[in-house]
């Protein structure tokens, strides 16, 4: 592979990188505001300027102070380039510390803070500003200005998630560029020049696209915030879990921000991965972090109607188990849910050869897909469905007429959602029915016995995506004292019937699905 050395060190590059674009995949960061390797070249920050020494250096005339004449003189200075502009090349030399680049910087970073507000302790972006980390790296002195700053307009309403501040606002137009290159959708744009300049909203819009929040994602500086995160939590008290979105059957890679002091999660921000979702995920997959807290199931529950008895875990899986002990094995539905982890799934299989039930699967009805991420499969695994079952089981419409007609006596359900309608799924609610679920739903509104299972936040799972890619989810936050993952439920619930499946944990769950399928052969059994 050809290489360029940057500061005497060797880098490999690929053909068409940039420098900073090779720096970065070598794991060195160059200063950088306006540069993304998702977006177009702007290179109207000039914080990535660096010095080329090898070849004939480009050079540029100045005039510079002689003490001894008591006047300027003519001179030259290295002339620096955009690292982000700037083509790798074999046998290229770059310096990326040298006295005239940490001048440049320095004359940059003061420059892009002469007007600032310098608002830190209300800024929802301190703590992981670009603006404070170059400051203190690159510039670390005070404000030289002593008059006052131009003053631009602040809480401007650019759309229903994104909230506007221009004096924060750096000009890097990244969110320009996001919403005109990947979103399709050229809705912001510049006005003004110099120190007047700030991003507007075309007329007679707003910035309300399925990609609003990766705008303010792309913002390396506080001027674009979220609604739904501002105010809510300073970054330096959350850590991070890596994560899959359940959103849809694209499965983006994404971080769970999360406060360990409440368990609570606050945001989810895509993670990079070039296969899936390269930098990027929608509102709707960033937004499922709610899902944690919304209409959750925290306690068992014994019988039907508006008044269900609330009981502990455990009594719910006795329960389970003597509504399924008197059902002839071949009488019993076992159903499946899209929206459940592969462990999850592989667990209800298990159980179902046991007890020789017939399987169905439950999944969300499909929703509105794109061209960009959105995937119509409104469920994450509904391919790590049909690998557990080996094609593809009926689904709840048929389980109804299946009850109706008396071949099945009694089910046990993963989730609660349900794509069909509630006149079909009348006659669940004729038979013993044990929902196994972490959400309120569809299903638990018909379930004689229902039983409280782990989010998906809760535990760690693997999604096969729609292009039948295993991925993996780490566990995020801890459950609720006593609440456990589904599969590990389903294990209880088999043993309480008299079928041992022999899981101590996770690790040896997933070593029979790396022996049942190819498509988990990429597990790492660390991964929990």
């Amino acid at each position: 592979m050809p290489s360029f050395k940057i500061d005497g060190r060797d880098i490999p590059y690929q053909q068409g990188d940039s420098i900073i674009r090779a720096a970065q995949r070598e794991g060195i960061e160059i200063p950088h505001y306006c540069w993304h390797p998702g977006l177009s070249v702007a290179a109207n920050c000039r914080m990535c300027l660096v010095e080329v020494t090898s070849g004939r250096p480009m050079m540029m005339p100045i005039l510079k102070w002689d003490a001894a004449k008591n006047d300027y003189v003519p001179a030259t200075k290295p002339k620096l380039q955009p690292a982000c502009q700037t083509p790798a090349a074999d046998g290229l030399e770059v310096q990326t510390a040298s006295t005239e680049v940490k001048k440049a910087q320095s004359a940059v970073q003061e420059l892009l803070l002469l007007n600032h507000p310098v608002d830190c302790p209300i800024c929802d972006q301190a703590g992981e500003c670009k603006l404070q980390d170059y400051w203190a790296e690159h510039q670390h002195a005070p404000k030289r200005k002593l008059t006052e700053p131009v003053h631009k307009p602040k809480a401007v309403r650019f759309g229903p998630t994104i909230v506007y501040d221009a004096e924060r606002c750096i000009m890097c137009t990244r969110c320009i560029r996001f919403s005109a290159e990947v979103a399709k959708d050229p809705v912001l744009d510049m006005r003004q020049r110099g120190n007047l300049n700030e991003v507007v909203v075309a007329p007679g819009r707003e910035l309300d696209h399925d990609y609003t929040l990766m705008t303010e994602h792309v913002c390396p500086v506080g001027a674009l915030t979220s609604k739904d995160f501002r105010f809510k939590a300073r970054v330096w008290f959350l850590k991070s879990q890596e994560t899959v979105c359940t959103g849809c059957a694209t499965g983006c890679n994404a971080h769970a921000d999360f406060d360990p002091r409440n368990q609570q999660i606050y945001r989810l921000r895509p993670r990079e991965n070039a296969a899936v979702n390269q930098y990027w995920m929608c509102d709707d997959g960033m937004m499922t972090y709610r899902r944690q807290v919304e209409s959750r199931v925290l306690v068992g529950r014994i019988g039907r109607g508006s008044d269900p008895t609330p009981v502990p875990r455990e009594r719910a899986l006795d329960a389970a188990r003597d509504a399924l002990a008197g059902v002839p094995g071949g009488a019993v539905a076992v159903v499946l849910s899209a929206q459940h982890a592969s462990e999850d799934a592989h667990a209800a299989v298990r159980l179902a050869k046991a007890l020789s039930a017939t399987l169905y699967v439950t999944a969300k009805a499909d929703g509105r897909g794109d061209t960009i991420l959105k995937h119509p499969d409104q469920n994450p695994n509904r391919r790590g469905v049909e690998l557990a079952v080996g094609g593809t089981p009926g689904g709840l419409r048929a389980l109804a007429d299946d009850i109706s007609a008396g071949r099945v006596k009694a089910v046990v359900a993963l989730s609660a959602v349900a794509a069909e309608e509630a006149a079909v799924l009348a006659p669940l609610g004729t038979v013993p029915c044990v929902v196994l679920t972490s959400h309120e739903g569809p299903l638990t509104q018909l379930a004689s016995v229902v039983v409280p299972v782990a989010s998906p936040f809760e535990m760690a799972g693997t999604y096969v995506n729609a292009k039948g890619m295993a991925q993996t989810a780490r566990k995020v936050v801890a459950a609720a004292p006593g609440i456990e993952p589904a599969w590990k439920v389903l294990a209880e619930l088999g043993a309480r019937l008299g079928h041992a499946f022999g899981w101590p944990d996770v690790r040896a769950l997933r070593a029979e699905l790396r022996g049942a399928d190819a498509t988990y052969h990429t597990l790492a059994e660390a991964r929990v």
